[in-house]
């Protein structure tokens, strides 16, 4: 007979992993920059900002919209840095549960 205690302690260990991930993500760092190097943003793996550094030569009032669009570009690309990783993580735990094909992982 199986232990009915196994499933249990499956799920548990999962959960455990799962925390873990979870905890290896938040003190992730994710940066981008822009392509000329003045802009840099850095995100956690919970896809927080957690800074920002930009040149000085962007602060000109004439220059306000450009800094706008050039910020929003920086951080698209972290974000999308920061889901890759954290999408690669949960093929980790995902891998565990033996999931069908398919699911979204």
């Amino acid at each position: 007979m199986a232990n009915p205690f196994a499933k249990a302690k499956g799920t548990y260990d999962l959960v455990q992993k799962a925390r873990k991930i979870q905890k290896e993500l938040k003190g992730t760092e994710i940066e981008a920059t822009s392509a000329d190097g003045s802009i840099t943003v850095v995100f956690n793996g919970e896809q927080r900002m957690v800074d920002i550094q930009i040149d000085e030569s962007w602060l000109q009032p004439d220059k306000k919209r450009e800094l706008e669009k050039a910020i929003l570009n920086v951080v698209g690309q972290a974000i999308s840095k920061a889901q890759a990783v954290a999408a690669e993580q949960m093929k980790k735990v995902a891998g565990d549960l033996n999931l069908p094909p398919g699911l979204g992982f």
